[in-house]
């Protein structure tokens, strides 16, 4: 009986130690492996958005840099940030595993940090003071200035690249989907993981922003760094308790093997058996911690790949679990797709929104709030939303949907989504009325602050913490979820791609419309004086926007199917392997008796 309470102590899902070795559910992973990595997420958010948050208003300050430059060089680098993941996940699944790609790639992140409070710091580094009302009369940043300052923050965005895909996957990990109450726990913890970022968030959108605003950018710029540096030392600290995956070979590698030999066969005709395609034997997948995965008629152009025509070449024939896998990445492609648009709106709060804020009266009583504090309320609204929905909205509608979320993955993106619509319209009314304001008190011209208090831009604050309880903790578990066990860093990177995607689409949208808006002799709509410009109708087009984006999503959901639950994977799996044993003893046996 102990032999047996030993074996069923193992994880069944093939995580290892360090050192290669089976590992036991109750020496390693669970809540105690994960709230190492849930309080290294904390620190390390804090400084990223530490440097992020009001990263807008030093390119404005001390830069010298106007209103679309600085906005675009917000976006460009965030959306390096949220693109290199990619790269990491491919380090990390081909190569090097995703402890170890984290662990280099956090030195690299420590040092862009390092780099970045040094620019900062050293009066060289940066261009002298200027308290011009035009900020094309200060004298601008020289090439050696702006060299050092953008390498250090590139250095930094290449460090992210490695720990943002395998930090949450690594969190993921520590559960075992093979395991009922292990299984359970998972469900969770996405939602907790996004409470930690938002925590982290919390802090530097208002003790850092302020410290930035009325103390210093050294101070500013020392402490997220100390915080990270701090970060890295607690997620060291607990891997005698982690869980780890070997890595499984290059998911793009996978990928293309299949479409390739898809593409060499398409004259091949596909047997009308599904049996018939070439597949693994069972007791390789079992002994691997891996499932089977059966073959299915959507894009049903790729089967060709399983098809025998007598090569064994991997570039000529592939298994039909790898052929599904595949086909998992791709089904996902389209719903990617309908998150940039959003992810452009999420852009919007570092950038336009805090430039509004310059703009309004920031007092209450002697106390003056940066501007970039008011991004703290779309942090409050998230944990007050995630919290509500994981303790309150999931156990009633369970009940009534009997699916253990509440609602699918897919229906809480689709939340989110109309939330965005809604937001960007709220704001385009908010603009519409600070612009009528700045009329009648005469400060078109001069571009003066006007009489008007920041909160009225709390609502737009609010409403985008509201969308991302919904969209973002979904988009992460569903790009996570939904992606095969060999490809979860890959998986877990599309939803930092989405950001990617949307700050480059960000750059792109208030480029082309301030230029094609200022043409003809035109004004145009965003211009360095924010009450002369008319981001409300700039606001007003990212509604239609929105509402288009809307459209597609429900389109594309349509078609899509989700992947099948791991552990029924697994125990069909089983009983098959089960079945395969038995007929295997009774052949056996009639030789014997024969």
């Amino acid at each position: 009986m102990a032999v047996e309470e030993g074996i069923d102590d193992y994880t069944q899902d093939g995580t290892v130690d360090l050192k290669g070795n089976p590992v036991r559910r109750s020496k390693r992973g669970g809540w105690t492996a994960c709230s190492f990595v849930v309080v290294y997420e904390v620190f390390e958010r804090m400084a990223y958005y530490g440097i992020s948050s009001n990263l807008v208003l030093y390119l404005t300050r001390k830069l010298h840099q106007g209103t679309v430059k600085s906005a675009n060089n917000v976006t460009n680098w965030v959306g390096t940030i949220w693109i290199t993941p990619i790269l990491g996940a491919y380090v990390a699944d081909a190569h090097l595993g995703r402890y170890w790609t984290f662990v280099f790639a956090s030195l690299i992140y420590v040092t862009g940090m390092s780099l970045l409070t040094l620019s900062v710091s050293i009066p060289g580094l940066k261009p002298p003071p200027c308290h011009q009302a035009n900020i094309d009369d200060c004298k601008k940043a020289s090439t050696l200035q702006l060299a050092t300052f953008f390498g250090a923050l590139y250095t930094l965005a290449i460090g992210t690249g490695g720990t943002k895909p395998n930090i949450s996957t690594i969190g993921a990990d520590q559960f075992d989907d093979f395991h009922p109450k292990e299984k359970a726990s998972k469900l969770s913890f996405f939602n907790w993981w996004m409470f930690s970022i938002f925590f982290g968030t919390l802090f530097a959108n208002t003790v850092l922003v302020y410290i930035q605003d009325n103390v210093g950018w050294t101070l500013g710029y020392g402490l997220p760094t100390l915080g990270l540096v701090i970060s890295v030392m607690i997620f060291l600290a607990g891997t005698p308790f982690y869980r780890h995956r070997v890595p499984a070979g290059s998911p793009f590698t996978k990928m293309a093997m299949v479409i390739v030999a898809a593409a060499r066969k398409w004259r091949v005709p596909l047997p009308s058996d599904p049996k018939e395609l070439h597949e693994l034997d069972l007791e390789e997948y079992a002994r691997n911690g891996k499932f089977m995965i059966g073959s299915t008629p959507t894009l049903r152009f790729l089967n060709k790949a399983a098809v025998k025509t007598g090569s064994t070449d991997p570039w000529m024939l592939s298994a039909v679990t790898q052929v599904e896998e595949t086909k998992q990445m791709l089904r996902m492609i389209p719903i990617l797709i309908a998150t940039f648009v959003p992810s452009t709106m999420i852009a919007q709060i570092n950038t336009l929104f805090i430039k509004q804020g310059t703009t309004l009266d920031r007092h209450i009583g002697n106390f003056k709030i940066p501007p970039a504090s008011l991004a703290g309320f779309v942090t409050i609204s998230m944990l007050v939303c995630v919290v509500l929905y994981d303790r309150f909205f999931v156990p009633v509608i369970r009940k009534w949907t009997n699916n253990p979320r509440g609602i699918t993955l897919l229906q809480r993106m689709g939340i989110g989504l109309v939330l965005h619509f809604v937001i960007m319209a709220v704001a385009s009314l908010t603009e519409r009325y600070r612009l009528n304001v700045a009329k009648q008190h005469g400060l078109v011209e001069n571009g003066g602050q006007l009489p008007l208090t920041i909160f009225i831009l709390l609502p737009q604050f609010v409403l985008m913490g509201t969308a991302d309880a919904f969209l973002e903790v979904a988009k992460l578990e569903f790009f996570y979820d939904q992606a095969p066990e060999s490809m979860k860093s890959l998986g877990t990177s599309y939803s930092s791609t989405s950001l990617g995607i949307g700050n480059f689409l960000s750059s792109f949208l208030l480029s082309t419309v301030s230029d094609i808006t200022q043409r003809d002799g035109h004004e145009g709509w965003i211009l360095n004086n924010l009450n002369k410009s008319h981001l409300d109708y700039y606001y007003a087009f990212f509604t239609v926007l929105n509402f288009l984006n809307f459209i597609f999503f429900m389109a594309m959901i349509r078609f899509y199917v989700y992947k099948a639950e791991v552990s029924d994977s697994m125990h069909v799996l089983t009983e098959e392997l089960k079945v395969m044993r038995l007929k295997a003893s009774n052949q056996e046996a009639a030789k014997g008796i024969a």
